[in-house]
């Protein structure tokens, strides 16, 4: 028997969902990131802590140098500008694309987000640059345990150091890391207090 011609009718195309952004894992990525942004929903409900975090628009794209900064929700992807040249471009949904926010360091007690792992960068240099992140393995591996004495060296590789010290160094030279101080102990504040009054009544 002869088969018969069957007419497909055509397939509809859906539209590529911006959720499928960072859905896909990297193996080299999973050395220092502990979550991953759904990239379709990056801006539409702002969490309180997003909006203090210094790193909440700032993203890497996976094949591309460098970082970018959030600008919108575009219809197949965002619109990111790049920190270094100011460009402005599509990040694709097919895109492998991370928010610095969400980025931990594997630590022998846990997770560090990426962000308090600046904050120790930013203090040990008193805000200015880190070391060259292409130094020498050795001298990375020894500045960086200075930093997270304790980073899981299982699972975080010097190329994820050299990747955490040069995303700093960018930050810092476009005067973008801003960190909020500490709260004053109760003990403190008095002491500043009584520092104060002794200087009124000297005056």
């Amino acid at each position: 028997m002869a088969d018969k011609e069957v007419t497909k009718k055509p397939t509809r195309k859906t539209p590529v969902k911006t959720g499928a952004i960072s859905k896909q894992k990297d193996l080299k990525e999973v050395a220092y990131t502990g979550k991953e942004r759904d990239t379709g929903n990056f801006r539409k409900k702002p969490q309180k802590e997003d909006e203090e975090s210094v790193l909440k628009d700032i993203l890497s794209i996976s094949g591309q140098s460098g970082l970018f900064k959030y600008i919108s929700q575009a219809r197949n992807g965002i619109i990111v500008e790049s920190l270094g040249t100011g460009r402005r471009m599509n990040a694709f949904a097919s895109m492998k694309i991370n928010s610095l926010k969400d980025i931990a360091i594997f630590s022998k007690e846990g997770e560090i987000p990426l962000e308090e792992v600046f904050k120790k960068i930013y203090e040990k240099e008193n805000g200015e640059q880190a070391i060259d992140y292409k130094s020498e393995p050795a001298k990375l591996d020894a500045y960086f345990s200075g930093i997270i004495t304790e980073y899981d060296k299982d699972r975080v590789y010097i190329s994820d150091i050299r990747k955490v010290i040069s995303w700093y160094n960018i930050l810092q030279s476009l005067d973008m890391l801003k960190f909020k101080k500490e709260p004053e102990s109760g003990d403190e504040k008095k002491v500043v207090k009584k520092e104060k009054q002794g200087e009124k009544s000297q005056g």
